[in-house]
């Protein structure tokens, strides 16, 4: 719980997030994620930057 580390103490009981706050604020990062790699869709560049090896230079 976020309010058990003392983080928080300085905030009002009312005013402290809530378990359900942190989880919506993950949940919403996830979506944002998502819908940034969806509209950029980096799939060729990081094919290429994790699986190819890079060809040595002579």
């Amino acid at each position: 719980m976020a309010t058990g580390s003392g983080l928080f103490k300085f905030l009002r009981p009312r005013l402290r997030p809530q378990s359900d706050d942190i989880a919506a604020a993950a949940t919403w990062g996830v979506a944002a994620i998502t819908t940034a790699v969806w509209i950029i869709q980096p799939f060729d560049w990081l094919k290429k930057q994790l699986f190819e090896k890079p060809e040595p230079k002579n």
